[in-house]
């Protein structure tokens, strides 16, 4: 009777003669501990006091004549819309994309076994392999005018040809040593889970083995050089397993990477016959140029740093970017402005001219202000876009003022030469 009490005492039995049977009904059929009803300003609850996580909730709601009703259901079948909403638009909460096999480009057209490697090494991303030519492109241009005699436009094309080869293959061999030091870190990692070392595609023991043929086979690129070369190329292989170490270690591993992709700073003066041991004048302008390309490397790192800036801590990587997350633009700025000066301290010890110093220190400082400026270092698209294409423009101005520096060096000697023919016929 004090079940009913209340309904009268609610006022539920004003309601129309349907809606008060089917309240009924429905509250009837939850009778597995007493209820309590409550009302106030139009809206009559029946309420359960069951334990808090098994709460339940009747609630019916009328406007005129119209009643809305709901059977009473546990808390962890409820349905809160503010809750739901907010979880929809949380990335974090949404599940991760499963691998997909490439649909476009390069790699889609490779047979299905093969994917796997050419992944490995970047293949479909050859941004790595550009940032790793650059330098010796850079190094190749401003050593031509050194060599004895002066390097033919020929002989600087082909050793450009060789160095881009070997930095492909290299590049990719520093990818396989990097995911397999990485292989327990990348799963960890939104962008690097899918690499194919760490989702399963291969196995470890398989990517040291393709790891060791891609060491063989630059090898044999680096046989194709005059043989000084070997003594300067092979010291790099420890920095290039270096790297990934000094991820863990350090905050600064962006510094060991510099040192490693700028190694084809030096590499250009003994590939073009120039012996940096015997030649005070080279020595210094790659000491110059090593250490300018250095800067650059950290530069364009620590943007590509801040793409993961999210998931390294978790997965226990350091960066320069974690080091200096608010101060990354004068971070940046700073190390433009070292580039650029030690960039003009090597052509200046090389002999170069007004062409070297508008087109390449000049070209480089504007472009590296507009990426500075407009980088937005907290979206993922714009730090990777800017990383992409940052590397034609600087890489790409650099190298049209070495060319164009070459050039006018190179026409200048040969019509010096030929001028010296024609004295010596009259004489």
């Amino acid at each position: 009777m004090s079940f009913t009490n209340a309904m009268l005492s609610s006022g539920v039995f004003r309601l129309p003669s349907a809606c008060r049977s089917t309240l009924l009904h429905s509250t009837f059929r939850c009778q597995k501990s007493p209820l309590v009803l409550s009302s106030t300003q139009g809206r009559t609850s029946v309420i359960s006091p069951w334990p808090r996580n098994r709460q339940a909730k009747l609630a019916v709601t009328y406007h005129s004549r119209c009643v809305h009703s709901s059977a009473p259901r546990p808390a962890s079948l409820a349905i809160d819309p503010k809750e739901n909403s907010t979880s929809a638009l949380d990335p974090a909460s949404q599940p991760l994309p499963r691998y997909e096999p490439p649909k476009t480009g390069i790699l889609s057209i490779l047979p299905s076994s093969w994917v796997p490697y050419a992944e490995l090494v970047r293949l479909d991303k050859p941004t790595g392999t550009y940032y790793l030519f650059f330098p010796c492109l850079f190094s190749t241009l401003l050593a031509a005018p050194l060599a004895l005699p002066m390097a033919t436009p020929l002989s600087v094309l082909g050793t450009s040809l060789l160095f881009f080869t070997g930095a492909l293959i290299m590049r990719g061999a520093g990818c396989s040593i990097n995911d397999l030091w990485d292989r327990n870190l990348d799963p960890h990692v939104t962008r690097t889970r899918l690499r194919p070392i760490a989702r399963g595609a291969i196995t470890p023991f398989n990517a040291l083995a393709f790891t060791g043929a891609q060491l063989l086979t630059g090898l044999g690129i680096l046989l194709q050089f005059p043989y000084q070369c070997l003594f300067y190329g092979i010291p790099s292989l420890l920095l290039v397993a270096t790297y990934p170490l000094a991820k863990r270690v350090t905050y600064y591993p962006q510094f060991v990477l510099g040192l490693t992709f700028s190694w084809g700073a030096i590499m250009g003066f003994p590939a073009l016959g120039v012996d940096l041991l015997q030649n005070s004048v080279a020595m210094t302008a790659a000491a110059f140029l090593y250490t300018s390309n250095i800067a650059w490397t950290v530069l364009y790192d620590m943007i590509y740093a801040h793409m993961d800036i999210k998931d390294d801590p978790k997965a226990g990587i350091k960066s320069i970017a974690l080091a200096h997350d608010k101060q990354t633009k004068q971070v940046l700025s700073g190390l433009a402005f070292v580039q650029i000066g030690l960039l003009a301290a090597a052509g200046a010890a090389a002999g170069a001219g007004p062409v070297f110093f508008v087109g390449s220190c000049g070209g480089a400082a504007l472009t590296l202000a507009v990426m500075i400026k407009k980088v937005n270092l907290k979206s993922v698209k714009n730090c990777w876009w800017w990383f992409v294409n940052g590397c034609w423009m600087t890489g790409g101005v650099i190298s049209a003022g070495l060319a164009a520096e070459y050039l006018v060096q190179y026409t200048q000697r040969a019509e010096e030469e030929a001028e010296k023919g024609e004295l010596v016929q009259i004489l």
